[in-house]
């Protein structure tokens, strides 16, 4: 049987399209592919969004600024001098893009100007970190990525 290009046109459509099809089923069906959300409650993130903004402008404009250094106990997370320990309250996020199960948080209590985030806690790798820390009524925040 001789095939016209007609035909051949018709051939090359079925076959694209059934291709398209195989790939879009082995995607949704791999159990290798996650298609989690970043967040369980992603849309209440983001109605918060903008108290992120607005405490993220507090430390830029008030220069109260945090430092991150990585020592042999941990990650160190020092907070300015100048201001009194005893009146900040907060949390530090860990977030681990490449697994939801290695995140937590740890609240801020200090003793010293610096948070000792243990080694121990900390695998290698990627890190996004968020401060989230009150001072007298007034919220901060910084963020930072941090490869361990």
């Amino acid at each position: 049987m001789k095939i016209n290009w007609g035909t051949g046109i018709v051939i090359a459509f079925v076959a694209f399209i059934g291709f398209i099809l195989f790939f879009v089923f082995r995607m949704s069906t791999d159990y290798r592919a996650n298609h989690d959300l970043v967040t369980e409650e992603y849309y209440k993130a983001t109605l918060e969004y903008q108290e992120e903004i607005d405490a993220e402008n507090n430390a830029k404009n008030n220069a109260v600024r945090l430092q991150m250094r990585k020592t042999s106990e941990g990650l160190e997370v020092e907070f300015p001098q100048h201001l009194n320990i005893e009146k900040i309250t907060g949390t530090v996020s860990l977030y681990r893009p490449s697994n939801k199960h290695l995140d937590f948080d740890l609240p801020i209590s200090l003793s010293n100007a610096h948070l000792l985030i243990p080694d121990k806690r900390l695998l290698d790798g990627r890190w996004d970190i968020k401060v989230f820390w009150e001072y007298e009524g007034e919220a901060y925040l910084h963020k930072e990525s941090v490869t361990y």
